[in-house]
This record gives C-alpha cells, sequence and structure tokens, in this order.
C-alpha cells in the first residue's frame, strides 16, 4: 500500500508517519509538507533512511501540483493531516486559514477522484480535524459525532468547512472517507507557540508564561503518541463514511494545567516549589475564546478497541523529560535555523 501522509512533518503529522513506517514495514509512506514555521524535518531524523520511507515538499493549495503527484505515485491512501492550526493566527490572518484548511483539502479530494476514477475499493481519504469545530460548551456535556457544528473561530470554521467537503465527497461521488475529530493535543516535537510548550519554554528560560483571561477555560488533552495510534486503528478498522471523536477523557482548566506543568518544571530542574508559578502572568482575554471543550470518546473505545495509554500527569512528565533533553531541536526551531535541515538533508 502506499500512502500519503500530509503535514507529516509537523507535531501530529510526525508521530503518525513514524508509527506508521516503523510499525508497517510492507506500506510505502509518502511524507508531503510545505514546511512552513511548523513543518520541521527535525522532528524524523530516526526515520528519514527508512527504505518505506519518502519525504515530498509541496503545498495542498498548489492543484496543479497535488495531481502531478497522484498522476505519478498512484497512492492507495491519503491520510490528510496539513492544516493551519493556531487560533490566534487564523484571527489575524483568516484567509490563509481558507486557502489551506478549505482548498488544499478539496485540491486533494479533487486529485484522489480523479486518480481512483471511481474504482473506490481499497482506497481512502482519512481526514483528521479537531474538537473545534463543535463550538463551545458549557459546565456540562461532551462532544459527540452528533454534536452539531458551531464553529466560534475563523480556525475552526476553515476546518468545519473542510469537514464538510469530505462528507460531500463521500455522498455526492461515494468517495470513501473516514473522519476523526481530536481533542487538544500535547507531546514532544510541538511547536513553542501552544500553551505547554510554550510555558515549558519560558519557564525553562525564566520568562513569563502568559495565561488568557482568569485561566477559566478547559481543554481536554491527549497525549499525541494517542492520537496516533488511534489513527491507526480508525485508519484500519474504522467504517467508511464515519466519525470519530477522540479524547483523552482529561479535562482541566489551563490555571490548573499550568500550575502543575510549573511544579513539574520545578521537580526536575531542581528548583524550589513554587518557583515557577511566579512566572504566570494573566494577559487579555482571546476574541471569541471557548470556554470549554470535551470529547465523549466512546465510540472509538467500544467499536475500535482503543484507549488512551497514558494519564495527563504521566504524559506530561514525559513531555517536560523530552523538551529539558531536547534543547538543541528546541534552539533550532525558536532560531528558525531548522528550516536550514531541508536543505542540507535533501538538497544535492
Amino acid at each position: 500500500m502506499k500512502i500519503l501522509i500530509t503535514g507529516g512533518a509537523g507535531f501530529i503529522g510526525s508521530h503518525v508517519v513514524r508509527l506508521f513506517v516503523t510499525k508497517y514495514p510492507e506500506y510505502q509512506i509518502f511524507n508531503l509538507d510545505k514546511l512552513t514555521y511548523a513543518g520541521n524535518l527535525e522532528n524524523l531524523r530516526d526515520i528519514e533512511n527508512a527504505s518505506n520511507y519518502n519525504f515530498i515538499k509541496g503545498d495542498i493549495v498548489d492543484a496543479e501540483f497535488i495531481n502531478s503527484i497522484f498522476q505519478q505515485e498512484a497512492f492507495d491512501a491519503v491520510i490528510h493531516l496539513a492544516a493551519e492550526s493556531h487560533v490566534d493566527r487564523s484571527i489575524t490572518d483568516p484567509l490563509a486559514f481558507v486557502f489551506t484548511n478549505v482548498i488544499g483539502t478539496v485540491n486533494l479530494l479533487n486529485a484522489a477522484k480523479e486518480q481512483w476514477k471511481g474504482n473506490f475499493d481499497g482506497h481512502l481519504f482519512y481526514h483528521v480535524s479537531t474538537d473545534e469545530v463543535y463550538g463551545s460548551l458549557g459546565e456540562e456535556g461532551m462532544f459527540t459525532e452528533e454534536t452539531p457544528y458551531d464553529p466560534r473561530s475563523p480556525y475552526s470554521a476553515s476546518k468545519a468547512s473542510s469537514d464538510h467537503f469530505v462528507r460531500a465527497y463521500h455522498e455526492t461521488y461515494g468517495l470513501p472517507v473516514k473522519v476523526s475529530n481530536c481533542s487538544n493535543n500535547y507531546g514532544p516535537n510541538h511547536f513553542p507557540e501552544k500553551l505547554i510548550p510554550l510555558a515549558i519554554n519560558n519557564i525553562k528560560n525564566g520568562k513569563p508564561v502568559p495565561v488568557y483571561g482568569k485561566g477559566e477555560n478547559v481543554r481536554d488533552w491527549l497525549f499525541v503518541k494517542d492520537h496516533a495510534t488511534a489513527i491507526d486503528a480508525v485508519f484500519h478498522k474504522g467504517k467508511i463514511g464515519d466519525t470519530y471523536n477522540i479524547g483523552g477523557v482529561n479535562e482541566w482548566k489551563n490555571i490548573d494545567l499550568i500550575r502543575l506543568l510549573c511544579d513539574i518544571m520545578d521537580e526536575k530542574t531542581g528548583e524550589p516549589q513554587g518557583t515557577s508559578q511566579q512566572l504566570i502572568t494573566f494577559v487579555t482575554d482571546r476574541a471569541g475564546h471557548d470556554l470549554r471543550y470535551a470529547i465523549d470518546s466512546s465510540k472509538i473505545m467500544h467499536e475500535l478497541d482503543w484507549k488512551p495509554s497514558v494519564t495527563f500527569e504521566e504524559g506530561l512528565s514525559k513531555t517536560v523529560d523530552w523538551y529539558l533533553e531536547n534543547k538543541e531541536w528546541l534552539q533550532h526551531v525558536t532560531s528558525g535555523s531548522y528550516q536550514d535541515y531541508y536543505q542540507t538533508q535533501y538538497t544535492r
């Protein structure tokens, strides 16, 4: 099987690529990534020379390019993760999210439909999305696969649109699709603009740790390696046309998460307990900030026999260890020099 994984140099994508390359040596894995600020080939150094791994640099917004690689490689399946994903960036530049998340997805759908030409047996378009498409919850309730869409930010609106296009291609053309919507991911290789890696990096450097509003916003957190195994389960065992919600069964208020993270950092760096908490700085709340997300993962747990492998405390400890042990990676990412790696490794 030849599988195209889009966004495979990014945070979640790199863990999915690694899992598929190592677990399925009989598959040929093609990693397509534009290598923007969040796409980092250093995430995949350990498997870049594997015989079943192939890297393609390119932009899913370029329809002609996408069509050409489908014709050239004749992919059997697509796992589509490539996306602009940072809410704050979407508020500043919504159009970039429309191009990548909507137009890029439709380009991939068109290429798959044309390549497979109605003979859809043995083919699959698997679209990876977010719980943010469902909007915001109050203090009670959880998102299920039947929850109506109610996106509140340009990011979530663009992802909701892409989800609708994927399902529309299934209903209109019979394209074999699967969709999964996940909660907030955390873990190794996360670009330090998101809450947890940003806090780790700032604590390490003695800088303020910004928390929106009063830190009352609640999120369900999923260890990224558990998300990768869930994607594996959906890809191989999920039903065509179905949606699967993937969560960590792990709700935390932002302020409680940050305090726990501060205490873990103090323990691991030998600082007196309470030192890092002094860096917490409350900042003006984000526009349209959803109060609470919570995922009901019972469908994937019951139907596909998947569940998270670590508690949040365990996963957060592993995450902190990784960032403290990989100072060079973090330095390259924060300085931008990691983007030179492509030139060194792939330009001859």
